[in-house]
């Protein structure tokens, strides 16, 4: 046997086909180019995929489905009569020309593992334990390298018990793991048991799980920062039309709003694919007009289910200093639609983005040397900068939990930015909130990332 991986920590996922090998692949790599299908055997070549870290890294390798398990046993049988011949059996298959065209599949799945990657077998814990997985099993115990089971439930746990029990009889460590589902924090635990198939990579793989943990805060970093280049652009935002006379600009008024929100939902778009590539999702390509979303954002009757409501957008007047005049304004306008943008409207983008244009300041402006200005924005509503924070909090939750190994559609899940605003100490609220309010009025708020990071 060559052991040509010994110098990294390298792991082979092996199974039946169709039972989501690929997907933990793409899930634990976070490389979401592997391709993922329910159709059955997709994968017919074994392919290696390296996960680099800051000082560390290690390498998976997707392989095809055992097809003809049996026949290969008793391929390996009549070449090895004895245990300590059996691993030098499965090396001779892998290198046998009839094999590779009798055997294709088999011959693709083992290749690594004659190579000394260790063995990661995976099962569908949604169907019950067949008699016909011991042939794969025992096929695997003959290359004698360290393995771990990994039960998949793609369906439903149904049968997870019982593959516990089946699996244990071949393998020391037994795993449930979907893929699909799997957030950071279960994909690390699952690293940092494979740190003990093999102890001489017990160290690489400590160091893995580290730089991991360490590179998602920098991506957490990273989101403060496009978050408050967004806000900032947003808020600040203005487009100005010079014309000849009073009427030309009162006429450009309406293609001028309607430049000035194409303007500001390409940015919150762009925000968005920053965003994807911050978690890697480089094959996701969703527009916010694509997202599934849940029926009736804008009903005023749900939105104290999904964000601010009247008494706390007064509060934060109150907060950050604001007269008692301004904290009439915040509870007027929460009766409009900016208060639906901040709770139900995170989401939710359609025509009437902004809502009715009297959120949006249009001005009219005659010059010095004759002729006019139509100018259209910024937004001075108070409210507007947490509707940008909320969306783009809101967002987040979903990308940075998303498993590389789904394809599509996000599902998702309601969430109240004021329980996380609730969360940070008081010092922070305040210091969040008055950016809030220096942003409405167009103002510069320094460190403005540092506050907002706060809130991931």
């Amino acid at each position: 046997m060559s052991n040509l991986f010994n110098s990294r920590a390298v792991f082979a996922v092996v199974g039946h086909p169709n039972k989501g090998k690929s997907s933990i692949v793409s899930t634990l790599s976070q490389n979401d180019s592997i391709e993922v299908s329910k159709r059955s055997g997709t994968t017919t070549q074994s392919n290696g995929f390296r996960v680099e870290t800051n000082r560390s890294g290690y390498e998976l390798f997707d392989t095809p489905g055992f097809q003809r398990p049996t026949k290969v046993l008793a391929w390996l049988k009549a070449h090895a009569t004895q245990a300590d011949q059996r691993s030098q059996a499965v090396a001779d298959f892998v290198k046998d020309p009839e094999c590779l065209n009798q055997f294709p599949d088999e011959v693709e799945l083992l290749k690594p593992l004659v190579d000394g990657a260790a063995i990661l077998y995976v099962v569908d814990g949604s169907r019950p334990f067949g008699i016909e997985y011991e042939t794969e099993m025992e096929i695997l115990q003959w290359t004698g390298q360290p393995s771990m089971a990994l039960i998949n439930p793609i369906e439903n746990e149904n049968h997870v018990e019982a593959w516990s029990n089946a699996l244990a009889q071949y393998f020391k460590t037994v795993r449930v793991f979907n893929p699909m589902s799997a957030e950071f924090d279960k994909q690390i635990e699952l690293l940092q048991a494979f740190a003990h198939l093999k102890p001489q990579w017990s160290k690489q793989l400590t160091l893995v799980t580290q730089d991991l943990s360490n590179e998602r805060q920098e991506k957490k970093n990273n989101s403060a920062l496009i978050l408050a280049r967004l806000i900032e652009d947003l808020c600040f935002y203005q487009q100005s039309q010079k014309v000849l006379n009073k009427k030309q600009a009162q006429n450009i008024q309406p293609l001028l709003s309607k430049n000035y929100q194409a303007w500001m939902k390409a940015r919150e778009q762009k925000a968005l694919s920053e965003l994807f590539a911050n978690y890697a999702h480089y094959q996701t390509n969703l527009s916010i007009h694509e997202l599934n979303l849940p029926p009736d954002l804008f009903d005023c009757e749900q939105w104290y289910m999904w964000g601010l409501n009247k008494k706390q957008l007064a509060m934060v007047a109150t907060i950050t200093g604001a007269s008692a005049g301004a904290a009439a304004d915040l509870v007027v306008a929460g009766s409009s639609f900016m208060l639906g943008a901040i709770g139900g409207g995170l989401l939710g983008f359609s025509s009437a983005w902004f809502g009715a244009d009297k959120l949006v300041d249009m001005k009219l402006k005659g010059l010095p040397l004759g002729g006019y200005e139509a100018l259209c924005g910024p937004i001075k509503n108070r409210n507007f900068p947490y509707v940008v924070i909320g969306r783009f909090i809101y967002l987040h939750a979903q990308i940075s939990q998303r498993s590389h190994a789904i394809r599509g559609q996000m599902d998702i899940a309601s969430s109240e930015l004021q329980k996380q605003i609730n969360g940070l100490e008081k010092s922070n609220q305040k210091t969040l909130h008055q950016a809030c309010d220096n942003l409405s009025k167009q103002k510069i708020v320094d460190n403005l990332a540092e506050t907002l990071s706060l809130l991931f």
